[in-house]
């Protein structure tokens, strides 16, 4: 017997706009949406997909009574795949991110950020192709 992972929440005051946020900054569609639910993936899930393999989890954001009062436990990182990390992370400032200092230092090669309801998040270094 084993599970899969599947999907991550994200308890949110509201999905629609933190849903369209991360379609653009990790190039997903929304896949479903219910009353105070979306859900974005990369794919659309299928229970023969996933009893298959390990897929990519999807994301899926909840609508929850009040904000986030704490450091979060659990955060997202995310690698650029097509440019530098310092111009990734222009182009999620663009998007309405935010750079956060939760004491990592100057010295590194990551960058703390957070979405548009103050979830942190790390834009780690490139993987594009060098030349």
């Amino acid at each position: 017997m084993t599970s899969r992972f599947t999907e991550l929440a994200v308890d949110c005051q509201d999905p629609e706009r933190l849903a369209a946020f991360w379609c653009e900054v990790l190039d997903f569609k929304v896949i479903d949406r219910s009353e105070g639910k979306v859900e974005i993936g990369s794919w659309v899930p299928t229970v023969e997909d996933v009893r298959a393999r390990q897929m990519s989890p999807t994301l899926l954001f909840v609508q929850v009574p009040g904000g986030r009062t704490m450091k979060n436990r659990l955060h997202l990182d995310v690698s650029p795949i097509d440019g530098s990390t310092e111009d990734e992370v222009t182009r999620l400032l663009c998007l309405g991110a935010t750079k956060a200092d939760v004491g990592q230092g100057s010295d590194r090669n990551w960058v703390v950020m957070v979405d548009l309801e103050g979830n942190e998040f790390c834009v780690l270094r490139t993987l594009a192709p060098q030349n």
